[in-house]
């Protein structure tokens, strides 16, 4: 039997009960995670979380009276160090998901996933990674960027706290780059680039590279339409 704490408990929010259940089947068919609440919409999902102890979100994008926008950017207003969220989109250049992404997601999934997908995403955001490629976050900022994004004077200045070789991995991590791929281009050990990128979270206050990636378009540090 899996120890109970370590378990990855897991609240689902989606107004279809069909999808709801469809990813509760498949969740907790894994020993390592456990469904332990469930809700058709943003009010009720922050009703939910307010008492119940959860380290990922599954959240729909669109729903009635509070949609999965808005009740992310509330989740991290009140538990900025809370449960990780990833949203559920249709399709993969939803404006939706781009917005749910600023509001502090840590990534999304289609909904028609496969189950391994869904799977390895709860995992990925549980360990602290990002579940989509920062690769592909930045295709989907150059497809909303010129509509969504308008230059943040307040995030430009919070790049004057980065040195120069923070600002350059920042850049490399918004053009999609690994770690690996980081330090070939800086002549830097893979270990070496990981500080830089902790210490580059740090002072920015991300949670994660897909929020760097948005933070440098924010900032301009990276344009639409330039590698």
């Amino acid at each position: 039997m899996p120890d109970p704490t370590d378990e990855i408990r897991v609240v689902l929010v989606d107004d279809q009960e069909l999808i709801r259940t469809g990813l509760a089947m498949v969740l907790d068919s894994q020993p390592d995670m456990r469904v332990v609440g469930q809700a058709g919409d943003g009010h009720a999902a922050l009703e939910l979380l307010a008492a119940t102890r959860c380290d990922v979100v599954l959240m729909d994008v669109r729903m009635p009276r509070m949609d999965g926008v808005a009740a992310t950017r509330e989740l991290m207003r009140r538990h900025p160090d809370g449960p990780r969220v990833v949203v559920l989109t249709t399709f993969d250049l939803d404006r939706h998901a781009f917005a749910a992404l600023r509001a502090g997601a840590s990534g999304f999934l289609i909904k028609d996933a496969r189950a391994e997908d869904v799977i390895d995403a709860v995992r990925a955001v549980h360990s602290g990674d990002a579940v989509i490629a920062p690769s592909t976050t930045r295709r989907l900022l150059e497809h909303v960027v010129g509509d969504l994004i308008a230059p943040d004077e307040v995030a430009e200045t919070e790049l004057a706290g980065l040195t120069d070789r923070e600002r350059e991995v920042m850049l490399l991590i918004a053009r999609g780059r690994s770690n690996a791929e980081i330090g070939s281009q800086l002549f830097l050990a893979e270990p070496t680039v990981k500080t830089h990128v902790g210490r580059l979270l740090a002072k920015l206050g991300l949670r994660d590279r897909v929020q760097v990636v948005i933070r440098a378009y924010e900032t301009g540090l990276v344009r639409p339409g330039r590698d």
